[in-house]
């Protein structure tokens, strides 16, 4: 019964997650505003919002066991940045080298990518700070959440001011794909395009609901760790879109979009996620985390790294799918 409610919450998800993306897509190309800012901020936050609101439901809207529900969103937290930086970069570039060959470039806007992974880089390592900061320091710990927060609306007005350059330099957004709602013959406009953010939106929180529920019972049923099988199942299912967007863009060759899908996504759940843990969870050193975000960051820093040297290709990106297996090596036998 509980893997389907999984499998059935997962459905929903998804299909709100594709609602909501596919209306950002259309409001960013209806503002006329580049792919980095589409990519990096309208798409990542639409198809990280599943992310986003596991860990929101399973610590402010969930009954049962209160520290099964903290496991549950502290692993939504750091499991998602895991996720998109290890097999999520590794799925995309596979799926490029069958387009274009394992040592073909990849070729994203540098300077939004570079953006991206510096805020993320930075905001991560400061909530895997306030992880060794006492709980009875709650003074420091609600500055260092406030920091996060900031931190990410620093990086959204930086996003949007690059904005204009890039857009006049061929980087403007196009949607790829008729508005879901302009199907059944109602006509596109902006409040056509708010109706199904809200509608998508809805979907969201409904299947994260759901699927709480269901990852609480599966880790009794399986005699698991809530927080090892969070930080396991939560994000693969709910990086789902992420994947499939950025694999969709790569293959066409929209190699930025792609990108910023995936860094941009990293930055929201690098720092305002974070923040929410930091606040409503104990949020404490417990070893999964720490293996957690210690791989995260060396396969971000290998990313900036290879994209550094300008000779980012495919290849490159099987050592972020080795960063995955580590973990789950480290989770099964640890």
């Amino acid at each position: 019964m509980e893997l389907w409610i999984l499998f059935i919450s997962l459905v929903v998800i998804l299909v709100g997650a594709e609602t909501f993306t596919n209306a950002l897509e259309h409001f960013g190309e209806r503002l006329h505003i580049s792919e980095g800012v589409t990519g990096s901020v309208f798409a990542a936050v639409g198809t990280a919002l599943p992310e986003a609101m596991i860990p929101v439901v399973a610590v402010l809207a969930s009954s049962g066991d209160l520290s099964v529900r903290h496991d549950v969103g502290v692993g939504a937290i750091l499991g998602a940045p895991l996720m998109l930086s290890t097999i999520t970069l590794f799925l995309m570039g596979t799926f490029a080298a069958q387009r274009r060959g394992w040592t073909q470039a990849l070729r994203p806007e540098p300077t939004g990518v570079h953006r991206d992974l510096d805020w993320f880089l930075f905001a991560f390592a400061l909530a895997a700070l306030t992880i060794f900061v006492p709980s009875e320091w709650q003074w420091a710990r609600v500055s260092l959440a406030l920091v996060l927060i900031l931190s990410y609306f620093v990086y959204l007005l930086l996003t949007i001011r690059a904005s204009g350059k890039l857009v006049e330099q061929g980087h403007g957004t196009e949607a790829d794909h008729p508005l879901f709602l302009s199907r059944l013959r109602i006509p596109e406009n902006l409040v056509t395009i708010l109706l199904q953010l809200l509608i998508g939106f809805g979907l969201i929180v409904g299947g994260a609901k759901g699927f709480v529920y269901g990852v609480e019972h599966l880790a009794a049923w399986l005699g698991l760790s809530t927080l090892a099988l969070s930080l396991l199942i939560v994000p693969v299912a709910t990086e789902l879109p992420e994947k499939v967007n950025s694999i969709i863009w790569v293959r066409r060759g929209r190699d930025t979009l792609a990108f910023g899908n995936i860094t941009g996504a990293m930055v929201f759940q690098g720092s305002l996620l974070p923040a929410l843990g930091v606040l409503l969870t104990p949020w404490v050193p417990r070893k999964e985390a720490l293996w957690g975000i210690g791989l995260t960051f060396l396969a971000a820093g290998y990313l900036k790294l290879r994209l550094r040297s300008h000779a980012l290709r495919p290849y490159h990106l099987i050592f972020n799918g080795l960063c995955y297996l580590a973990f789950g090596l480290l989770i099964a036998f640890g």
